[in-house]
């Protein structure tokens, strides 16, 4: 098989620049570079706090805590400014944070925080931010692609290293098959392959063209986004940890007790009609607690990294929560 190809999907991948995102008093987004952030060894109070703002494919939480102001008013009365680092792929999230130019990764994929891990950086969870197997996707032109073993010899696209490869591997497992048995390129519109691993909204698109769902993540994997910090960080400012958590909490309340809402601000900050957003939020479990189940999804991420040579030693997850 040919090495698996990262492609650029909307969906999945983005700009890798560092970019921050600030929002003025009266709630309009600025871009600007965001300025380093708190480092090892600073104050337990420190005077600003970045954190990632990422809101593809379908990340909720994100998009009403900047619309409603949540985390910045949370962190007004302690003299703590607030930045947001707009940095889409996971990679560029967890070496940020291991700089420490960001110190919260408010939403980044199972996947990075092992990868990180296992090359020796400070990184651990703080909570869940969402599980959503039913919205990463397989899709195809061809409708007889409908077993495991309908994909052998296939050429399959996707990006390396995501929830959408381990989606793959684990169908093709479903039929004694491995990625060795499939191939990788691009991409499905130009009919230069036989399917493409997609999520969220490209996902939800290709259902409306009429492309033939292979198979979703239901049953196969997890597809957990998690909350991370750095243990250094965590155990110097638990004052700020502990502030950041309760105004998680007030933004899934929010999500709670306002969905028709939510769903129209979703839909405008994604330019997305308002239908498309409520098929997408029911896939989607935004609960913050990590559960044991949560705890083996990341298991089960790891050692398919580890069989799949992403890492080069086997990992006990455990270590990866505070």
């Amino acid at each position: 098989m040919r090495k698996f190809i990262a492609l650029g999907l909307a969906m999945c991948i983005g700009a890798s620049a560092l970019t921050g995102c600030a929002k003025t008093s009266s709630g309009n987004k600025n871009m600007a570079p965001a300025p380093k952030g708190t480092t090892a060894g600073q104050a337990s109070v420190p005077d600003k706090l970045t954190l990632t703002y990422v809101t593809s494919p379908l990340n909720v939480p994100t998009i009403i805590e900047r619309d409603q102001n949540i985390f910045e008013d949370a962190f007004e009365d302690m003299g703590i400014s607030l930045e947001y680092a707009q940095i889409n792929s996971g990679a560029d999230q967890t070496q940020a944070l291991a700089s420490g130019d960001v110190q919260i990764l408010y939403a980044v994929g199972a996947p990075s925080v092992i990868l990180s891990a296992a090359n020796g950086a400070d990184i651990r969870v703080l909570n869940m931010y969402s599980r959503s197997p039913k919205a990463f996707c397989m899709y195809s032109t061809d409708d007889s692609l409908t077993t495991p073993e309908s994909l052998k010899g296939k050429t399959i696209a996707g990006p390396a290293g995501t929830n959408l490869h381990e989606l793959l591997a684990s169908y093709l497992a479903g039929g004694g098959l491995t990625i060795d048995d499939a191939d990788a390129k691009a991409a499905l519109d130009g009919g230069s392959v036989d399917a493409a691993l997609i999520a969220g909204a490209a996902a939800y698109q290709a259902k409306q063209q009429g492309y033939h769902m292979v198979a979703d993540g239901e049953g196969l994997i997890k597809a957990i986004i998690a909350v991370a910090v750095r243990e250094d960080f965590y155990e110097k400012n638990r004052d700020v940890i502990d502030r950041f958590m309760e105004a998680q909490k007030r933004v899934a309340a929010f999500m709670k007790d306002n969905q028709d809402e939510v769903l129209q601000i979703v839909a405008e900050e994604l330019d997305l009609d308002e239908e498309a957003v409520r098929e997408m939020y029911a896939c989607y479990d935004f609960s913050m607690d990590v559960t044991d189940e949560d705890k083996a999804g990341f298991q089960k991420t790891a050692d398919f990294m580890f069989k799949s040579g992403m890492i080069e030693e086997e990992m006990d997850v455990n270590s990866l929560f505070l």
